[in-house]
């Protein structure tokens, strides 16, 4: 089994969630971690609880849409633990309801944080990576990226946009020593669900199987020690993704239980953005 230990790893969203659970379990396996949100109490306590388990941590906070912030991001983790080795971007947010129901402003914000987002973290990144002729960019998008579900078309859009970015930068550093990973989590138990009912006054049930965030970080951990283009935490989602190619017109038909809307809330709120 190859040692982590000595790497470094920068991820976005990494306050609370998926990008959390990663940073925990690299930090678990001897890589220092650079944790960046928006949320500045919650990375604080973040890195106290990887350091309070032996790991080295820092955090920065930062939004993913700023190009000035993920270059300080990517240079701070490169002062702070002398090199960087890993990428994560992770931030994003979902919406859920109708095409003519979605807002414009809400799917340029997802367009921006989700796909801009891990655009400008690869693009801070590769120059460092070019350099040492070694990195590896993990883009975390969602099994809605390989096959669309209804009343989320805004959102899997821009997961689809993350993975047609890891499949040109594949073909680009192919027999390099630059990798690049997309993982497709399915519904995941964090804020997600909880922020869509939060800022849009609506919750959501019926989106397929569940799995845990320590679930799809232990994937991620594996990736990063055998680094490969495609990571499904749930194996069996990547027979979704393989039906949706051979059998559109069936998985259409079959995908259509899920993004049930579970209620409406009576005082729906601004979203505030975080990542």
């Amino acid at each position: 089994m190859s040692s982590l230990s000595n790497r470094v790893a920068a991820i976005t969203g990494a306050s609370s969630g998926i990008g959390l659970a990663c940073a925990k379990g690299l930090a678990r396996e001897g890589v220092a971690v650079m944790l960046g949100a928006r949320r500045r109490d919650r990375l604080d306590t973040a890195v106290g609880e990887i350091e309070a388990e032996g790991g080295r941590a820092a955090a920065l906070e930062l939004d993913v849409t700023r190009e000035a912030d993920m270059v300080r991001f990517i240079a701070e983790a490169q002062a702070r633990f002398g090199r960087l080795d890993i990428l994560i971007c992770n931030a994003g947010f979902g919406y859920y309801g109708t095409l003519e129901d979605t807002p414009a402003d809400v799917m340029r914000r997802m367009i921006d944080v989700n796909y801009v987002g891990t655009f400008l973290g690869a693009r801070a990144a590769l120059p460092v990576f070019r350099a040492q002729r070694s990195g590896h960019l993990i883009f975390v998008s969602s099994i809605v990226g390989r096959r669309g579900i209804p009343f989320m078309g805004g959102y899997s859009a821009t997961k689809a946009a993350q993975a047609g970015l890891a499949e040109s930068l594949r073909s680009e550093f192919a027999g390099t020593g630059i990798h690049v990973s997309c993982v497709y989590p399915i519904s995941t138990r964090t804020e997600f669900l909880d922020a869509m009912a939060r800022d849009y006054g609506h919750a959501v049930s019926g989106l397929g199987p569940k799995q845990s965030v320590d679930a799809v970080a232990r994937s991620v951990v594996a990736c990063v020690r055998h680094p490969r283009p495609e990571v499904y935490p749930h194996r069996t989602s990547r027979a979704l993704a393989v039906l949706n190619i051979v059998a559109p017109a069936f998985t259409d038909r079959m995908v259509r239980k899920y993004g049930r809307r579970r209620d409406t809330l009576a005082e729906p709120q601004q979203p505030d953005g975080r990542t």
